[in-house]
């Protein structure tokens, strides 16, 4: 049985195939989450990349995330967008609290999610989001902002991009 996602909460939620995502979901009543709790926040998205998801780009800001990925497929079909963010909001959030000795939501229940069209480039949206930080003052260069992540070599291995569908294993967390 293939999974169905159409519709969830307020906003609308479509997954074709084979596309690229743009995802954004921010923390609950826009709290700030400190350093220690960005660490997590990064090292479970990173737990999750080639298990759920392709990760072009992440970066994890005071108060909210940015990822770009595509999802993995499995003999269900592609990995759904929900069980990815849940994977990623689930996990983060237990861990947050226990670190932190709280209770309660650390992430909005609604996430933002957009397929990348065809005349979107992935490394642009990537770039995009990498400068974040220096958008919002934090610093004059990407470089310096320690709750970033890019593959080192983006496409290699990439079935969109004509590889072989076999992942580059190096990353690099840009800190």
């Amino acid at each position: 049985m293939l999974r169905k996602y159409d519709y969830r909460r307020k906003l609308p939620h479509i997954q074709p195939d084979f596309k690229a995502f743009f995802i954004t979901f921010c923390t609950y009543k826009r709290w700030l989450l400190p350093a220690c709790a960005r660490d997590l926040v990064i090292e479970t998205c990173l737990y999750r990349n080639e298990k759920l998801f392709w990760l072009y780009g992440l970066v994890v800001m005071p108060d909210h995330v940015h990822v770009v990925l595509l999802p993995l497929y499995d003999g269900n079909g592609p990995i759904s967008i929900p069980e990815i963010t849940q994977a990623i909001k689930g996990t983060s959030a237990h861990q947050v609290n226990k670190l932190l000795g709280r209770k309660g939501k650390v992430w909005q229940d609604e996430s933002f999610d957009r397929a990348l069209r065809r005349e979107e480039s992935i490394e642009a949206k990537v770039n995009y989001i990498l400068e974040n930080p220096v958008r919002a003052g934090l610093v004059k260069n990407p470089l310096d902002y320690r709750w970033l992540w890019r593959p080192i070599k983006c496409y290699e291995g990439n079935p969109l991009h004509g590889g072989t569908g076999v992942p580059a294993r190096a990353g690099v967390r840009l800190s």
